[in-house]
């Protein structure tokens, strides 16, 4: 035939695809318009454009779209975490004995376990978990109204009392911190209301030197463990070839840094650590690594005023020792308000001018884990999922089931905002914001996923 042919038509798209990865949707728009509305010479090919031009212009728009709004996965590498890795993450509360800590597990996890006025009433750890209030949750259940609506959940420890001289095996001594071992972030308690009918360990209220106790006792055990695998080290060290380049020596060298650093009052959430030293820490899971949160257990009278003497020297002594979120909370009020109605619990928050810190606690605990959630839904089920920041699509879809990871193909995912913001599924498609995203797509906290994989059976041996 004579003229062009028609597949140097789809050459013309396929240079404007190269236009828009070099970021110029305008030029690559006219080549694409250019290529349809001049109808070829021959009347044979003309309704073969007809029918392939609508095709390629709604390709085309989805390029733009899709290189316009690069990926937040393209952002720079972040910081490597201290902490076991995974996804299966464990809070525990940590104190004194009678700070409160049995008596804030109850309410927090609406459980029942012993809190007598009485040092080491808790001996085994209690583990429960609690859900995590989110309001994205709750309008997609209304959205959807499914028929199962399950929420993301926090797990939490109550561990037993500290006391003094427990890293030389006081109290409970290493089966205490033994417990601390197994979490990954720490609720830790302190107590700031005087009452004569409970006791304290100590005869009398000092939080601040309270936090010194506890936060030595972890660091002694540090210490006495780093010393214990530098001395393996060495051993190892003196049995190899290389000299100072052997992995061997490298170890020695960071554990030799790491101890130095405990040795120095500092904690190993506060050191400044390479991509290397972060790898043997967390194979380490040493005490002090781990995230704080604080929690200031008030009298009811002192959370409703905000105000007691001990606030503003807990707040300096908790900024000069690595910081972390702090949170007054009070066990006396939360009681009393666990068995009111609704209604009831509203109209006495309300006329006391104070609101419940059990969402704050939750969602501090989230953000000490490093964790964000996701989303899957539909008319049978409404699920909230928790994930580590940073994680890729095949990892949250591995929290669904492990065949989702390892057959995973791809993920359709909207976010939530978006999806607030036009309504429905289908107006969100027609805007342009739901995608289709690869292996190394990063996880952002809100998205609505639609996994698709393949899981081929095992083959059978002949």
């Amino acid at each position: 035939l004579l003229g062009r042919p028609a597949r140097l038509r789809h050459t013309t798209i396929i240079r404007s695809h190269r236009n828009l990865a070099t970021a110029r949707p305008h030029i690559a728009l006219s080549e694409a318009a250019s290529a349809f509305t001049h109808p070829p010479p021959d009347p044979t090919m003309r309704p073969v454009a007809l029918l392939l031009a609508p095709t390629a212009l709604l390709l085309l728009l989805f390029l733009r779209e899709t290189s316009s709004a690069p990926s937040k996965a393209a952002a720079a590498p972040s910081k490597p975490l201290l902490g076991r890795p995974g996804t299966n993450l464990k809070t525990g509360l940590v104190g004194m004995p009678n700070v409160g800590k049995s008596s804030f597990f109850n309410v927090l996890c609406n459980m029942a376990v012993p809190a007598e006025n009485f040092p080491f009433c808790t001996i085994d750890p209690s583990q429960s978990r609690v859900g995590v209030p989110d309001a994205r949750f709750e309008w997609l259940c209304e959205a959807y109204s499914p028929k199962s609506r399950i929420q993301a959940h926090l797990q939490v420890t109550d561990i037993a009392g500290l006391v003094r001289g427990a890293a030389d095996g006081q109290g409970l001594g290493n089966e205490f911190l033994s417990h601390i071992s197994a979490v990954d972030c720490i609720f830790h308690m302190v107590r700031v209301f005087e009452d004569e009918d409970i006791t304290h360990v100590e005869d009398s209220v000092d939080p601040v030197r309270d936090m010194e106790i506890i936060t030595a006792e972890l660091r002694e055990k540090d210490i006495e463990w780093a010393k214990a695998k530098l001395d393996h080290a060495n051993k190892a060290a003196r049995n190899v070839k290389g000299g100072s380049a052997s992995k061997e020596a490298q170890e020695v060298e960071m554990l030799t840094k790491i101890l130095q650093h405990l040795k120095d009052g500092g904690d190993i959430r506060t050191g400044d650590w390479t991509l290397h030293e972060v790898e043997l820490l967390n194979e380490m899971l040493l005490l002090t690594s781990k995230p704080y949160v604080w929690l200031v257990n008030l009298s009811e009278a002192d959370y409703v005023r905000k105000k007691n003497k001990w606030l503003v020297k807990i707040k300096e002594w908790v900024d000069a020792h690595g910081g972390g979120a702090l949170i007054p909370v009070s066990v006396a009020l939360e009681q009393k308000i666990q068995g009111m109605g609704e209604d009831d619990k509203a109209a006495y928050l309300k006329e006391a001018g104070c609101v419940s810190c059990l969402p704050k606690v939750i969602g501090s605990g989230l953000h000490a884990l490093d964790m964000q959630c996701f989303f899957t839904v539909g008319a049978d089920e409404v699920r909230a999922w928790g994930v580590r920041k940073g994680s890729k699509a095949p990892q949250a879809a591995g929290m669904i089931h492990s065949d989702f990871e390892r057959g995973f193909i791809m993920a359709e995912t909207m976010a939530y905002a978006d999806l607030k913001e036009h309504g429905s599924e289908a107006a969100v498609k027609a805007a342009g914001k739901y995608r289709m995203q690869g292996k190394e797509y990063v996880c952002q906290d809100g998205d609505i996923f639609h996994f698709k994989f393949n899981v081929s059976p095992p083959s059978k041996k002949k």
